[in-house]
């Protein structure tokens, strides 16, 4: 079981701040900002020819932001376990949002298909759905996001080896050994932007 309850983790803080940065526990719309620049900085400067599946979509920000930046990919698939998240990123994507639980990836579209895996996309993201994950979870959840993706997986997470009874930290010995573990070709780890927070990519092939 998650270390907190998903549902009410966000349903609260959807109630308390509406759609915003903060409704979806993000300290800050600026730190949000921040973490999606390190992200998009890790994808194809041009977007146009790749698809992109957002594990943990929430409201449909990162590809809000995309757009913002002109960066919009050539297809855009939302991912959360939420059904609040999913009507509310259906809204305002207007792309096909998924309700899927990434650790147990059996995916649900309202639109009339299930899977008994993860839908295929180029690219995997994934922005803060990790920091509440258990110890756990975690692999399952790095790893099946690899398997999905053709090109790479890329996330952001805690860093460090603080404690805590509600938020995930990983180490960077744990994000390598999940790498050599998932057979990963290359990869990619940024830390240097905000304090413990990391941001990595695991990519299929070495170029």
């Amino acid at each position: 079981m998650p270390r907190i309850d998903n549902k009410t983790f966000y349903s609260t803080a959807i109630e308390k701040y509406g759609i915003t940065a903060k409704g979806v526990n993000w300290h800050s719309k600026e730190s949000q900002k921040l973490r999606f620049d390190i992200l998009l900085e890790m994808l194809p400067s041009d977007l146009s020819s790749y698809s992109i599946a957002d594990a943990g979509c929430g409201f449909g920000d990162l590809y809000l932001y995309m757009l913002k930046k002109k960066r919009a990919p050539k297809k855009y698939i939302g991912i959360d376990s939420l059904v609040d998240m999913y009507s509310i990123a259906s809204e305002r994507t207007g792309c096909e949002i998924l309700i899927a639980d990434i650790c147990t990836p059996k995916a649900f579209s309202p639109y009339g298909h299930d899977a008994d895996a993860l839908p295929p996309a180029d690219f995997y993201t994934c922005s803060g759905a990790m920091n509440v994950l258990e110890e756990f979870e975690t692999p399952l959840f790095v790893r099946n996001c690899f398997s999905a993706c053709r090109v790479a997986f890329i996330f952001n997470v805690l860093h460090g080896e603080k404690k805590s009874e509600t938020y995930n930290y990983l180490t960077t010995k744990q994000i390598e050994q999940m790498a050599r573990d998932l057979g990963v070709k290359k990869i990619i780890l940024r830390d240097d932007y905000m304090q413990d927070d990391i941001t990595v990519a695991f990519f299929k092939e070495s170029i």
